[in-house]
């Protein structure tokens, strides 16, 4: 029994004071900006399962969408900067609102430091099969003919599809007239009936369509081409060096956590995205998995601030 005494009194004695319990020592929470269902629930979920199995931990996933993330991303705000609570911005929610919102209740770039980016949706140009455009350089004729002419369909003003668009008749130098949908679903339905003649969205809906020759691909609008669509060649290869829009999926937390909490937090995310299980299912989804860190993840940050601010501001889309 002194025995006992002597080595427990030993014990306490060689631990440090006022050491704090190793990160994580219980749940964190995953906050999602998003309603459930959509694409970043689905990624985020995904990612959740990945990290939880590195952390040790449950990373639980709360939805918290409402005025295009900013609900969801002030909710995470309001937690303590103690990596306990996360967020999975996208491109709309993580950039595109520093632009839309004159009167947002926090600096967006300032509130958030990064963790690491899980990955990137590329965007693709499609046309209506009786638009007379085979190419994406017989697309650019073709609207500089008949400027104010040509339309373009989006899932509503101020969205990454009606902003890539936007971007497009930039780039082609002579405007195309924007027709806005409620979502995605009745634009691409206007697309195929040739209601509308052109629009940039994201790759996943559109692999099906365009096999079965129901609209045409002209370009993917990244830097290269897609494994679901090899075919396809890229803006740059079709005559448009430059062109390049996505969105994306990365995680972030509060500014102020500390750092070896983010270096945590990263080096599960790496590990998730490495593992063949959350990889393949993200590859099904038609993301393209990345893993970069943190310090990858603010220099890509800081580029899509750059891109996308004054394309929003030059087509006046507000959502106040």
């Amino acid at each position: 029994m002194r025995r006992l005494i002597f080595g427990l009194a030993a014990a306490l004695l060689a631990a440090p004071v006022g050491a704090q319990p190793a990160y994580p020592d219980r749940p964190v929470r995953m906050v999602i900006p998003f309603a459930p269902g959509g694409a970043a629930d689905v990624v985020g979920r995904i990612v959740a399962q990945g990290m939880s199995e590195d952390l040790g931990q449950s990373v639980v996933v709360e939805n918290r969408g409402g005025s295009g993330g900013v609900i969801g991303s002030q909710a995470a705000l309001q937690s303590p900067p103690d990596g306990y609570t996360i967020v999975l911005h996208t491109l709309s929610s993580g950039v595109m609102n520093a632009g839309l919102y004159s009167n947002m209740p926090f600096d967006l770039r300032r509130a958030f430091a990064p963790v690491g980016l899980v990955g990137t949706v590329p965007n693709i140009v499609v046309v209506n099969p009786r638009l007379q455009a085979q190419t994406l350089q017989e697309l650019i004729a073709l609207v500089r003919a008949n400027p104010g002419r040509i339309t373009y369909a989006s899932s509503g003003p101020g969205t990454i599809v009606h902003l890539s668009g936007q971007m497009l008749a930039n780039m082609i130098g002579a405007p195309m007239v924007h027709v806005p949908y409620r979502g995605s679903g009745p634009a691409l339905n206007d697309l195929v009936a040739g209601t509308v003649d052109v629009m940039v969205d994201t790759l996943p809906p559109y692999v099906a369509l365009v096999r079965e020759g129901r609209v045409r691909a002209l370009a993917m609008a990244t830097r290269s081409r897609s494994a679901a669509l090899p075919d396809v060649p890229t803006a740059e290869e079709g005559g448009l060096p430059g062109y390049e829009t996505y969105n994306w999926h990365a995680i972030f937390v509060a500014s102020g956590t500390p750092a070896p909490i983010v270096a945590r937090l990263e080096r599960a995310l790496r590990n998730a995205i490495a593992s063949p299980t959350t990889r393949g299912r993200l590859v099904e989804l038609g993301v393209e998995p990345r893993g970069t860190g943190a310090a990858d993840l603010e220099a890509f940050w800081d580029d899509q601030f750059r891109i996308w601010i004054p394309i929003i501001r030059a087509s006046g889309a507000t959502a106040n």
